[in-house]
């Protein structure tokens, strides 16, 4: 189901600046008996990244109203996408003034890629731009992504690594990526390029909490081909293990139970 601004709607105005320049943020969340994990995270992830776009977000009262409107009315749903755009403009790029940001709330069902068995990854050819202005947040342009899933049809395949134009690792089209290598729990910076996600980082708070060693630095692809274990990570899979990444295989690793354990109980 689809509710804009409150009201469920299928129609989206061909002025909305989301939809002309991908001018808005958004948070894919999972449902579980109606309600969402971690919403305190995702709500300041979604406030923040509007804030670096200077674009206005509903407090979280409104939020959470219209989101527990829209999920009674899809009491199925497994999954809610919520997308705030900068709202109707007229043609140019410059940012309307005065114009009330728009706020979609899309419910549906299905099960994340991210689940399958065995978790099959490849390296993508595509390489992120560089943009620290824009690095960290889910924004809706998200044209790389789009390019970078594009390069395989092989439904066997789960997901696809990205690195940058520098050549440092960055993480999946649609996860973060964290390693287990040489005692440390490791996660490429992505300061520059990608996701800051939301269960990457209470993955990582979580581990620091519990006493492992963590890191956060510019990775390269041959430390990944040499990790102990790989990880794929986002609100809706969880933590997964990556059994397959092009020529290299992975055995289970004990790592990936204590790092979904950290997952579920940071707070």
């Amino acid at each position: 189901m689809i509710w804009i601004d409150g009201q469920p709607e299928a129609r989206l105005p061909a002025t909305d600046r989301g939809l002309a320049y991908g001018d808005g943020v958004f948070r894919t969340l999972r449902v579980a008996a109606g309600e969402i994990p971690w919403w305190q995270d995702h709500y300041a992830k979604l406030h923040d990244d509007a804030a670096r776009l200077a674009l206005s977000c509903p407090t979280e009262e409104v939020l959470r109203r219209q989101l527990e409107a829209a999920l009674a009315a899809d009491p199925g749903a497994s999954h809610a996408k919520l997308i705030l755009t900068r709202g109707d403009g007229a043609r140019g790029y410059a940012p309307p003034q005065g114009s009330p940001p728009r706020l979609i709330i899309m419910t549906g069902t299905g099960e994340s890629p991210l689940l399958a068995k065995p978790l099959i990854a490849r390296w993508c050819d595509l390489r992120l731009a560089i943009q620290p202005r824009l690095a960290g947040i889910k924004h809706l342009n998200r044209l790389e992504n789009v390019l970078a899933r594009a390069e395989w049809s092989d439904d066997a395949i789960a997901e696809g690594l990205l690195m940058d134009t520098g050549d440092r690792v960055i993480g999946g089209t649609m996860s973060n990526l964290l390693l287990w290598r040489r005692g440390e729990l490791l996660a490429p910076d992505v300061s520059g390029a990608g996701v800051a996600g939301v269960a990457c980082a209470r993955v990582l708070h979580g581990a620091a909490r519990a006493g492992l060693r963590v890191g956060v630095r510019a990775v390269a692809a041959a430390e990944v081909m040499d990790a102990e274990a790989l990880f794929l990570c986002n609100s809706l899979a969880g933590v997964r293990q990556i059994d397959h990444l092009d020529e290299r295989s992975w055995s289970p690793h004990e790592m990936g139970a204590a790092l979904l354990g950290c997952l579920h109980e940071s707070p």
